[in-house]
């Protein structure tokens, strides 16, 4: 008599409407030719050759929260690629990849959302790593009767471009801090303050450095400024692994949901998690993308926290300066950051209930915080 069979085994984090739902065809993959001979990714659905299910995660009726999130927001064109324009090719057998993982043109789009009148003074939003423009969803209308706000995804996140590396732009940390400058040049020509979480803030600060005369006011909510924090927590140094690391950061849910709540006490809404989820299941780009920039950030990190510490301990640093701290926050220590800011003139203001990305976790209440201190 032949052996019972096994009951199927499923993912204990995959959603249970995921679990349910009836199985839908795979895509049919194929290598088309092209008139220039080259090999290329071809679905006959949407995404390229590391998308899941053709693109699409799970059928739903009506838009989707990320799907509504888009529509609230533009592209602006800043910042060129640098080296030639040739196709980007992906680094494992040499194909070339899809619209969703090449470069737009000869400028990179940015994904922008702004709330509140243009006359007002502008505030930037600035999100994490690894995180999107997003997290600021419950930020801007409570900043947009006093404030213009505006929140974007850096290049490699959210609905940004995601140029492959060695295809426009290679993910280093100072290639951020020039492709910033660009940005900010094309949204807020005149004076601005500016909010920036985790660990992109000591790009911030570098780019601070340089423009303090356009600066009203610089706020670092959570940043790594001590040597503690010079080393990336293990969730995100995974994706920096010899060959792991690629098939990681491949995975959209180590990418996405366990990179996100591993930092803090998050009970994200399955509908949030679909919008920082689906730039991982709808191209490979994103994945290649986190792959660069950790690698950036392990080889960089240190550097550039030492170089924040020395700008903002500085004689010659004379802009308003508070840091937010979320003191549930999981990856970065609290333990320092009071030492540090003593004797200089920078705030410190706790969020006892929020973690690292408090933007997300306590949108509302970081917001109120965020406009008591822009009105000092």
């Amino acid at each position: 008599m032949a052996p019972p069979l096994a009951a199927p085994r499923f993912h204990a984090a995959l959603p249970r409407g995921l679990l349910l739902r009836p199985r839908k065809p795979l895509p049919t993959w194929r290598r088309a030719a092209r008139p220039d001979d080259q090999d290329l990714y071809v679905d006959d659905d949407i995404g390229d050759g590391f998308s899941f299910s053709g693109g699409k995660y799970a059928e739903a009726e009506g838009p989707s929260k990320s799907d509504e999130w888009f529509a609230q927001g533009r592209m602006v064109k800043a910042h060129a690629l640098y080296g030639n324009k040739e196709k980007a090719k992906d680094p494992f057998f040499g194909l070339t990849m899809g619209s969703g993982s090449q470069s737009s043109g000869d400028v990179f789009n940015w994904f922008c959302v702004e709330a509140g009148s243009s006359s007002n003074p502008t505030v930037l939003l600035i999100h994490g790593f690894p995180s999107q423009a997003y997290s600021y969803r419950n930020v801007l209308p409570v900043l947009s009767d006093k404030y213009r706000s505006i929140a974007f995804d850096w290049l490699g996140f959210g609905f940004s471009d995601k140029p492959q590396p060695k295809y426009g732009f290679d993910y280093t940390l100072d290639e951020y801090t020039s492709a910033l400058e660009s940005l900010i040049d094309a949204v807020a020509p005149d004076k601005l303050s500016i909010v920036v979480q985790g660990y992109f803030a000591p790009i911030v600060v570098k780019y601070a450095k340089e423009h303090q005369d356009k600066l009203n006011h610089l706020i670092l909510v959570n940043p790594p400024i001590t040597d503690k924090h010079a080393k990336l927590p293990s969730t995100l140094a995974c994706f920096s692994n010899f060959l792991l690391g690629e098939v990681f950061s491949q995975d959209p849910l180590r990418a996405s949901d366990k990179a996100l709540t591993s930092s803090g006490p998050y009970m994200m809404k399955e509908e949030d998690a679909t919008v920082y989820r689906r730039p991982y299941l709808v191209s490979g780009a994103s994945g290649f993308a986190l792959n660069a920039i950790t690698r950036a950030m392990g080889k960089d990190l240190k550097a550039y926290i030492e170089s924040m510490r020395s700008i903002l301990a500085s004689d010659s640093w004379n802009t308003k300066t508070t840091i937010c701290w979320g003191l549930r926050d999981r990856w970065l220590t609290y333990d320092g950051v009071e030492d540090f800011c003593d004797g200089l003139k920078h705030n410190v203001v706790q969020l006892p209930m929020a973690g690292h990305h408090a933007q997300e976790d306590r949108g509302e209440e970081l917001g109120n915080i965020l406009k008591r201190i822009l009105r000092g």
